[in-house]
């Protein structure tokens, strides 16, 4: 067992099938997708009634008022900047206004939820997108290509300077 925060993402049909086998095997955080989950006020309740963090997703399409009725229920809200499917894509730049407008409207009811970005975040853009509102960054391509130790070394002394 990790002593790291095991955040999963879930872009699965009826994503409520797995949440008690995903918290079973160790997950922390739990994240679904507005457009792949049809129960979501009850998938929620059930991630966190399970004792752990609850996550929902939109997709680049997506308009950000999907997560709106939602924001009671959710401790992040995760935008996807690229279209699900394979990674190494470049980040799609107006996802960065989805994130800038979803950091206002946390700020203005004076929430705690984080906003996590997946897609399309390497070196060169990494500031601007926590410059946009987004706390949390998911980085498969800029890690895991090449030296993973310095990839790593590198995000970090952007994220702690």
């Amino acid at each position: 067992k990790s002593e790291l925060f095991m955040d999963v993402h879930m872009m699965v049909e009826q994503p409520e099938r797995y949440i008690e086998e995903l918290i079973r095997l160790g997950a922390d955080g739990v994240t679904i997708h507005v457009e792949a989950c049809h129960c979501i006020p009850e998938t929620l309740s059930k991630i966190r009634a399970l004792g752990k963090k609850t996550g929902l997703a939109i997709n680049p399409e997506t308009p950000v008022e999907a997560v709106l009725p939602y924001m009671d229920l959710v401790d992040m809200v995760l935008i996807m900047t690229v279209n699900p499917g394979f990674g190494g894509q470049p980040l799609i730049p107006y996802t960065l206004e989805k994130v800038r407008e979803l950091k206002k409207i946390v700020d203005a009811k004076g929430l705690k939820t984080d906003i996590e970005v997946d897609g399309g975040v390497r070196f060169d853009n990494v500031e601007e997108v926590l410059g946009a509102g987004a706390n949390i960054i998911v980085a498969g391509s800029a890690v895991f290509h090449g030296d993973i130790i310095e990839n790593t070394q590198r995000f970090l002394s952007v994220l702690n300077p």
